[in-house]
C-alpha cells in the first residue's frame, strides 16, 4: 500500500486514545498511514464533519453509527464500524447531596442498592414537583441507554420519575455546579473532573451495570470504508498496536501524558491517568479505588465488532421509543458492525479473532475459552448487573420481557 492520510475526528475523551496513541507512537506510520486529527467539543459536530466529508473517519458513539444509518433525527447516511474503540469507560456521577443519600462518598455501591435508594429520592422530589434530572452526551449514547436500563430495573421510570437531558462532556461538570443536572453519565476525565471541582460524587461505573458493555467505535461512511479499504486496514493494525501499548502499566503515565497535552484531551494528566490505571478518585479528597476494567480497551477481542452489541443497542433504542421495532431495521443495525473488515485487516498477524460474530451478551459469568478464528480467545464475565442476557436472535422476546 502506498502511504495514506486518513483524517479521525474524536472528542476530548480518554476513549480516544487507540487511534492517537496508534500516531503519536508511530505504529500507524508502520502500517503506511499517516493521521491527521480534528478535535470537536459535542458528538453532533463529530457526526456532521464525518457525514460532510471534512473527516474520513471518527471516534463514535455506537448508537450515533447505528441511528444514522437507520435515518433517525436527519436523513439517512450508511456509515460503517469496523474496529470498537473500547468496552466500559463511563460514570454515574451525582451531586454531592444526592450521592450522600444513595451510596457511601468514596466507594462503589451495589447498583441494584444505590438504584433503589435512588429510587426513593426521585419519588419523593417528585412528590415535591420536581423531577430529577440527568444528563447524557447524547439520546443515541451508550450513556443513555446504560443509565435508562439500571434505573429501569431498580424501578424508576425514564422520563417519567426522572428527567434526562444532553449535554456535550465537556460541560457536564458545569451543569452539575450550577444545579442544572443533579447527576450524569458521562466518560472520563469529565467525572473525575467533577470530583476535582468538589460538585459531584462518583458513585456507578458503566462496566458494573453492563460488564464488556460497547461504548466507543470508529465510525466510518461506507463509501469512504471501501474507497480507503488499505488504509482503514493498516488503521486497525496500528490501532490494536496502540491498545496492547495502552494496557502495559509501565506506559500508563507515557500515555496519560500524550492524551492529556493541548492538541488531544488539553487536561490534568493526573486525571487521565487514574482513568487509564483504573484507579478513579470517587469523592473530592478520598483515595483512589480501583476497579479492574472500569475501561476496557484490547484483551479479550475487546476491540471486535460483535454484531450482538449493536442489536442490544437497537433493542434500546425500541425500547425507549426513539424508533418502533422492525425485524429489517434490526437486521440493518447489526449490519453497521463490520467483523469482516475486522477479520480481514488481521488475518495474517496472529492477533485474536474469533469464530463467531455474534454471541449472547450477558450469558458469561466465569473465564470462558471460546472458538477462535486465529489465535486463543478466552471471555471473561460479560453480565448485565441485573442477571438477564440478550439474544440477539429474540430481540422481540427480549423487550417483552422487560420492566
Amino acid at each position: 500500500m502506498a502511504d495514506a492520510t486518513l483524517t479521525i475526528g474524536f472528542l476530548p475523551l480518554v476513549d480516544a486514545c487507540l487511534p492517537i496513541l496508534a500516531h503519536e507512537h508511530g505504529f500507524a506510520a508502520d502500517e503506511g498511514v499517516a493521521l491527521t486529527f480534528v478535535r470537536d467539543v459535542s458528538w453532533a459536530t463529530v457526526l456532521d464533519r464525518l457525514l460532510y466529508g471534512h473527516t474520513d473517519g471518527a471516534h463514535m458513539l455506537a448508537p450515533l453509527t447505528i441511528a444514522t444509518t437507520l435515518g433517525l433525527g436527519r436523513p439517512a447516511q450508511p456509515l460503517a464500524a469496523p474496529f470498537v474503540l473500547g468496552l466500559n469507560g463511563n460514570a454515574i456521577t451525582l451531586s454531592k447531596p444526592l450521592a450522600a443519600m444513595v451510596a457511601s462518598p468514596g466507594e462503589y455501591g451495589d447498583p441494584a442498592a444505590v438504584g433503589a435508594r435512588l429510587r426513593e429520592a426521585a419519588m419523593a422530589a417528585k412528590a415535591q414537583g420536581r423531577r430529577l434530572r440527568f444528563g447524557v452526551v447524547h439520546r443515541f449514547s451508550s450513556h443513555n441507554y446504560k443509565l435508562r436500563y439500571w434505573l429501569a430495573a431498580c424501578g424508576t421510570r425514564p422520563d417519567h420519575d426522572v428527567e434526562i437531558v444532553t449535554i456535550a462532556p465537556p460541560f457536564v461538570p458545569d451543569a452539575l455546579a450550577s444545579g442544572e443536572i443533579d447527576g450524569s453519565c458521562v466518560g472520563e476525565p469529565w467525572s473525575s473532573v467533577c470530583v476535582e471541582r468538589d460538585v459531584g460524587t462518583i458513585v456507578l461505573a458503566s462496566a458494573q451495570i453492563w460488564r464488556r458493555g460497547v461504548e466507543k467505535v470508529l465510525a466510518v461512511r461506507e463509501p469512504v470504508l471501501a474507497d480507503k479499504a488499505e488504509a482503514f486496514a493498516a488503521l486497525i493494525r496500528a490501532m490494536r498496536r496502540a491498545g496492547r501499548h495502552f494496557i502495559d502499566p509501565a506506559n500508563f503515565a507515557e500515555n496519560a501524558r500524550i492524551l492529556a497535552s493541548p492538541p488531544y484531551l488539553d487536561a490534568n494528566p493526573a486525571l487521565v491517568l487514574r482513568a487509564i490505571s483504573d484507579r478513579l478518585v470517587l469523592a473530592h479528597g478520598a483515595a483512589p479505588v480501583h476497579l479492574p476494567d472500569l475501561m476496557f480497551q484490547h484483551s479479550e477481542a475487546a476491540n471486535f465488532p460483535w454484531m450482538s452489541q449493536a442489536a442490544w443497542l437497537y433493542s434500546q433504542m425500541a425500547r425507549w421509543g426513539h424508533t418502533a421495532f422492525d425485524p429489517a431495521d434490526a437486521a440493518r443495525a447489526m449490519r453497521v458492525f463490520r467483523p469482516d473488515i475486522y477479520r480481514a485487516a488481521l488475518i495474517d498477524t496472529g492477533d485474536d479473532l474469533p469464530n463467531a460474530s455474534s454471541k449472547v451478551e450477558g450469558s458469561v459469568t466465569q473465564m470462558t475459552q471460546v472458538g477462535a478464528q486465529q489465535g486463543t480467545l478466552t471471555l471473561s464475565a460479560n453480565r448485565f448487573f441485573d442477571g438477564l442476557t440478550f439474544d440477539p436472535d429474540q430481540i422481540e422476546a427480549y423487550l417483552a420481557s422487560l420492566p
